[in-house]
């Protein structure tokens, strides 16, 4: 390639790079750019709870990761994906990560560990369960799935599991007794169970059910969402309480303004996310409230 040639594409990569860490909206679709790794710069890694198997996660949360590389300097940033939710849990539980994304529940364990709430990721609206069944199944009232098996991700998925079971033992279902509760691993895995028969209903919540729907479509048309819980709060994004305070603040900043240009809107519909919002620990005292209500109507969150 002529030298020329070469230095004017060199500096017009550089240049696409860098402008997505601006406010001003683009014309251009979305550029994602990887920062070459600077030697005995720090890494952090950002893990995010299991939303999807790991090959799709990764790819509905790695132009984040690309992004934050892109605008913030002599730092890198990693994603970290966990094979399930106990798995994520291990990880702040010993504090392994210096980011994480973790739903609600796993938030107020979080904080025992050290971490601090810096935005909320998504609308509080869109934090809700909901339960499908097959269209085909009969299904019309909670008390039909007595005596019937129902698929969550896990015991500590908040809005995939402790909010669906709160509203069928709201609506006279013994989830202790009356079901057999199934804990299949992930939020896709929840809804394939029921598409497969294997339980007569599902657990999950908004953002992994639009997914499925487009990425499986003619499985979805066979299945419909039955119920809705209430809302709560959303996910949240947290840094380890050792995360120099510039590094953090710039990804709070970075994060709460991704929503203003066009690059930042296609990073979030990949996560399937309307924005992210400025947030606190405090905000999250109402799902301390949710809990300490369902683990004395119920059974305690982390008990299968």
């Amino acid at each position: 390639m002529n030298p020329r040639v070469l230095t004017v594409f060199v500096l017009t990569l550089f240049a696409s790079m860098l402008s997505g860490c601006g406010r001003e909206p683009e014309s251009q679709g979305p550029q994602y750019g990887t920062k070459p790794p600077v030697s005995g710069a720090p890494v952090y890694h950002f893990a995010i709870h299991p939303l999807h198997n790991p090959a799709k996660l990764a790819q509905a949360y790695q132009p984040l990761i690309d992004y934050l590389n892109s605008c913030i300097q002599g730092v890198s940033f990693e994603l970290e994906a966990s094979r399930d939710y106990a798995n994520f849990e291990a990880k702040y539980a010993v504090r392994k990560t210096e980011f994480i994304l973790p739903n609600p529940w796993q938030t107020l364990q979080a904080i025992k560990q050290g971490y601090h709430v810096i935005v909320m990721s998504g609308d509080a609206q869109d934090f809700k369960g909901i339960i499908l069944v097959r269209k085909d199944s009969g299904i019309k009232l909670p008390a039909d799935l007595k005596g019937k098996a129902v698929s969550y991700p896990s015991p500590t998925a908040l809005a995939a599991c402790v909010m669906p079971q709160y509203f069928l033992f709201q609506h006279g279902v013994d989830i202790n007794k009356d079901i057999e509760n199934r804990y299949v691993g992930s939020q896709s895995s929840a809804i394939m169970n029921v598409y497969l028969r294997n339980t007569a209903a599902g657990a999950t919540w908004p953002p992994p059910w639009r997914a499925f729907q487009k990425e499986h479509p003619q499985e979805a048309t066979e299945l419909q969402v039955i119920w809705e819980t209430e809302s709560l709060i959303n996910l949240s994004v947290m840094a380890r309480d050792d995360v120099p305070a510039d590094i953090r603040d710039q990804v709070r900043s970075l994060l709460v303004g991704l929503h203003e240009t066009a690059e930042g809107h296609a990073i979030l519909d990949g996560m399937e996310t309307s924005r992210f919002y400025p947030a606190t620990d405090k905000d999250y005292d109402v799902v301390k409230d949710y809990v300490a209500r369902f683990e004395r109507d119920v059974k305690p969150v982390d008990l299968k």
